[in-house]
């Protein structure tokens, strides 16, 4: 799951950078994205505390299937199955490495 992790934010953070057109351009992902994914990903707070609009739009959610598989791992108990966080976080990576592979393709961000 480190792993699985660690290339997803590699990745995101990668399409980030050819997304970005000047240095001060590469915090506004993290600020605007990422922090309100990190405190709707259950990292605080169990997930099933949440109203059910919530508790279906955190599904939606990356960094709920990598914070549960953790959670899991060191403390044995986890909102989400294993298998599905797994199946999700594959998910996620095949889907950034499809966007990175089509904008280095094309060149966006790269090419003049």
């Amino acid at each position: 799951m480190l792993v699985l992790t660690s290339l997803l934010f590699s990745l995101a953070g990668f399409i980030n950078g050819i997304y970005a057109k000047s240095f001060d351009d590469i915090s506004i992902i993290p600020t605007f994205v990422l922090t309100p994914l990190t405190y709707l990903g259950g990292v605080f707070y169990s997930v099933a505390m949440l109203p059910p609009i919530w508790q279906s739009i955190s599904l939606a959610n990356p960094i709920l299937y990598m914070v549960n598989a953790f959670r899991y791992g060191l403390l044995g108990v986890s909102d989400v199955d294993l298998g599905i966080a797994y199946l999700a976080i594959l998910g996620f990576n095949a889907a950034l490495f499809g966007l990175a592979l089509y904008l280095l393709n094309r060149g966006y961000g790269i090419r003049s």
